[in-house]
């Protein structure tokens, strides 16, 4: 069975399939659950599907739309800079895909490519307008609960009595950039992501994150801590990109706020963001003005919930503790007794017993990680009243100075770390890291991975070039997350000065003139003497033949000149009989450039000048003297 005669005329169909390549390419981090991610998936397959099936202009128009749309709805998920060069390659395609079907039938690719380039750079005014003008939106779709398709190093249950053998993880974490490019000191490089509340004797688990979540905290006091000073609060901007996890919590330094409605900071202190977790995220951080609202946060029942009838001499020892009279009396106890207790930070400490793992830990084995510390630590001042729970995330990180780009803290899964937090009345929540008094003066636990934090260290060739990228991919983000929905706002406030009446009117005139921007030079360029793409294609041709050594003689035409080229090597003769032909047909008829005729003539001297240049490559391999 034949095909109809409208599918033969058309050209290939390569570019259209290779801007669907670019598009799959693109889409790999898109979460399906998502309601955004499953639209763009689901026109992926419609626009691959069209293509297929496809047999005439219209159906691969309807394609290149798609594919465009396809394009748009990425770059509003994954901003960040590999998948933005993805989305500009799968856009430039699309567009080449199109205007294949336009002007003509075998143009070749790199006229297409250059074409769909002027065409988007065409567009970039109005693109620059929209987004400097148009408002930013909330969030499309409610939180998302947690995905069980990707794993970092961090667990929502902490049970460090089953783990027998602490193994590192090397994969990425996540990085942080600060607007002054100064690393933070080692002593406040703890990055909070998961809080644990619930104790049932051996394990801490956090709250159901699919539970609906309190109202979103902003900055400032809050509670009984209202006018107590807190722990000073942070000073520079920062940018976060984190990597996928199975958590919608991300990390952050427990002190910085946010006016991006996508953060929101939970009253325990967890910092979560709208976007599917399985995605790699980006977020930025301002300075908060204030102590933030969860770290005086007044602690519920549960911060002193304790099984009675587990670990009997971990509750004895707590209430001993809990005869003395200020909260602050016992946390001092607890160090002391910690301290001279031979206490050993060990990462092979093997796994406790199922009954009582705490005491077998605290008063027998003596030896383990900062699980085993944080936990039985908690557990101890809950026993001593005193309020607590732990808290799990990273530790230190590795400061990169890049060749290029942005310099930003590397967090590794292996830098995975997990404290205490306990309230004390006047102070609110403290941080209390127990594992620090049984690391001091070994090259293992918090105290080694600060110092370890800024030193020099030796990297393979592939570490270094994946830093030297992560690098640009900061600085890209850096931008990119700059222009926040408070720094929008501010300009609006710059340019209409409370007048929020004339938004419209500066959207409308700034669509306006992003369009002029656009068309003008778009349509100056459609307008130019077609005579000047005549001559530039005969100008070539005469350089090819200079290369011949021939050159045009007073009065002779350029049939004339062929004439005699092709007397020099017959091989190029039916080529050069075409071009003159074709030339004639350009320079002489009055046809429209947009016109059939006038698309076929172009069409013709492309083909009949890549025959001549083949000719002449080939009998240069044949040696036979034919050019220079």
């Amino acid at each position: 069975m034949s095909r109809p005669a409208a599918d033969r005329t058309l050209p290939p169909r390569r570019l259209q399939w290779a801007g669907m390549a670019a598009l799959a390419a693109g889409s790999v981090g898109l979460d399906p659950t998502w309601l955004l991610g499953a639209l763009t998936l689901a026109l992926l397959v419609l626009a691959a599907l069209k293509l297929v099936e496809a047999r005439d202009r219209g159906g691969r128009r309807l394609v290149a739309l798609l594919q465009l749309l396809v394009c748009g709805l990425q770059a509003a998920q994954l901003p960040d800079l590999l998948p933005s060069l993805v989305q500009l390659l799968s856009a430039v395609l699309a567009l080449a895909g199109l205007l294949q079907l336009e002007i003509g039938l075998a143009t070749p690719w790199r006229v297409l490519l250059r074409q769909s380039l002027q065409v988007l750079a065409a567009a970039l005014p109005m693109a620059l307008v929209l987004f400097l003008l148009v408002p930013r939106l909330e969030p499309l779709t409610a939180l998302p609960g947690p995905s069980a398709r990707a794993v970092t190093g961090l667990s929502a249950d902490l049970d460090p009595g089953t783990i027998a053998t602490l193994v590192d993880d090397d994969g990425p974490a996540a990085r942080v950039a600060f607007g002054d490019d100064r690393p933070p000191p080692p002593e406040r490089r703890y990055w909070r992501v998961l809080v644990h509340e619930r104790f049932d004797g051996r394990r801490w688990q956090r709250e159901n994150e699919e539970e609906e979540a309190a109202p979103p905290q902003r900055d400032g006091p809050a509670g009984r801590a209202a006018a107590v000073p807190l722990e000073a609060a942070a000073g520079r901007d920062q940018v976060w990109l984190a990597e996928p996890s199975r958590f919608t919590a991300v990390p952050w330094d427990g002190r910085s706020g946010s006016a991006d409605p996508r953060l929101r900071i939970e009253p325990q202190g967890e910092l979560r963001l709208l976007r599917p977790a399985i995605e790699r995220r980006s977020y930025r951080l301002r300075p908060a003005a204030a102590a933030l609202a969860w770290q005086g946060q007044t602690p519920g029942p549960e911060t002193l919930s304790l099984p009675a009838a587990a670990n009997p001499r971990l509750l004895a020892l707590g209430r001993s503790w809990g005869q003395l009279a200020e909260p602050a009396a016992r946390l001092a106890a607890a160090q002391t007794w910690f301290e001279a207790g031979g206490f050993r930070y060990d990462r092979n400490p093997g796994v406790l017993p199922e009954q009582d793992g705490l005491d077998v830990f605290l008063f027998e084995q003596r030896l383990g990680f900062c699980g085993h510390y944080a936990s039985a630590f908690s557990a101890l001042m809950r026993a001593a009243g005193v309020p607590s729970r732990v808290v799990s995330g990273y530790l230190g990180g590795t400061w990169v100075v890049p060749v290029g780009g942005a310099s930003f803290l590397e967090l590794r899964q292996s830098d995975a770390h997990a404290w205490s937090e306990v309230w004390l009345p006047g102070q609110g929540w403290l941080r209390v890291d127990p594992s620090v008094w049984a690391s001091a003066g070994t090259d293992q636990g918090p105290a080694a991975a600060t110092a370890r934090a800024d030193s020099p260290q030796a990297s393979s060739g592939w570490r270094w070039l994946q830093r030297q990228w992560w690098g640009l991919d900061m600085a890209w983000s850096r931008w990119w997350l700059s222009f926040d929905r408070s720094r929008q706002e501010a300009l609006l406030e710059w340019l209409l000065g409370g007048r929020h009446w004339a938004l419209g009117l500066v959207i409308l005139a700034g669509v306006a003139l992003g369009l002029l921007g656009a068309l003008v030079p778009w349509q100056l360029r459609r307008h130019r003497p077609r005579r000047d793409r005549i001559d530039r294609d005969l100008a070539d041709l005469l350089r090819q033949l200079h290369q011949l050594g021939l050159e045009p003689r007073r009065g002779e035409t350029l049939e004339g000149l062929c004439r005699r080229a092709a007397a020099v090597d017959p091989r190029l003769a039916a080529p050069l009989q075409r071009l003159a032909r074709c030339h004639a047909q350009r320079r002489f008829e009055a046809t429209d450039p947009r016109s059939t005729s006038a698309r076929q003539a172009a069409d013709s001297w492309r083909r009949s000048m890549q025959q001549l240049k083949q000719a002449r490559r080939s009998a240069i391999r044949q040696g036979n003297g034919c050019g220079p």
